[in-house]
């Protein structure tokens, strides 16, 4: 508990000290939420019972082959995934964030592997908002046809959950009629439409030119798939890392904190006060 108040005190004085802070989150950043944690095969099978049946890793069903070859498969997955990000409530961590930030001149700028928009949802401005690995809210069409990137508000998908497939129709391009996917970076992607993540990054950019005593704050970023943390890392500026079993900083002024997001939130929060 002692390393902890210590901790908290640490990166409480960093942000005291700050004038903009960058907000680094992977997955573990959902978990408070309630979200599942695919963290290895039995996580993923966990929330996925018939895939775990069947032997389908989470590295096997995140790829774009299912869209172009059985898309009621790949939309089973995702349409689910789409339903369960609508329905969760982010968790009362993501307004301390907004409560972190508020008194700083630059306010946050986030950068986050989600593609579940939470952080949009809480409160976070879009144009605030870099999703590197895309958006689940987001469409593009399977046959390139040059339709720009498409909101996924108007697709409701009619998931059997007990099969992990899609009942209804696929989402539809509205340029071509071509089965459209989810704007997500998957594994073996060759065919992501990245001009909205790179349009969000450029934004990112200038805010950063803007900046001089940055700190950043990183929430539930894994090592397995190391963008958020690598990123983080190469702003070279104090870091603050909370994670519950990967909480090594590598720098000496950084400050590491052994818990969840909500609770590390939380602990910071109440040290600035």
């Amino acid at each position: 508990m002692n390393d902890l108040k210590q901790a908290y005190s640490t990166a409480a004085r960093l942000l005291k000290h700050a004038d903009g802070l960058m907000i680094t989150a992977g997955a573990g950043m959902g978990v408070d939420s309630g979200l599942p944690d695919f963290r290895g095969d039995e996580g993923f099978w966990k929330a996925y019972p018939m895939l775990g049946k069947l032997g389908i890793s989470f590295f096997e069903m995140a790829d774009p082959k299912h869209f172009a070859g059985d898309p009621s498969a790949g939309w089973g997955f995702y349409g689910h995934r789409l339903q369960l990000y609508r329905a969760t409530v982010p968790h009362a961590g993501f307004a301390g964030l907004l409560e972190l930030a508020a008194g700083l001149e630059h306010g946050a700028f986030v950068f986050t592997s989600n593609v579940d928009g939470h952080f949009q949802r809480a409160g976070f401005a879009p144009e605030r908002v870099v999703e590197c690995h895309g958006s689940i809210h987001h469409l593009q069409c399977m046959q390139k046809c040059g339709r720009q990137i498409w909101q996924a508000d108007a697709f409701m998908p009619e998931i059997d959950h007990a099969r992990c497939r899609l009942m209804s129709e696929p989402p539809r391009c509205p340029h071509c009629g071509g089965v459209a996917r989810p704007n997500i970076l998957m594994f073996s992607d060759w065919d992501w439409d990245e001009s909205r993540s790179r349009g969000q990054l450029a934004r990112l950019q200038n805010w950063i030119d803007k900046v001089v005593r940055l700190v950043v704050i990183e929430l539930g970023a894994g090592t397995a798939v190391a963008t958020v943390r690598s990123f983080g890392e190469r702003l070279n500026c104090p870091l603050i890392r909370i994670n519950p079993t990967d909480c090594d900083v590598p720098k000496a002024d950084d400050v590491g904190i052994a818990c969840g997001a909500l609770e590390g939130i939380a602990g910071i929060a109440a040290a600035i006060q």
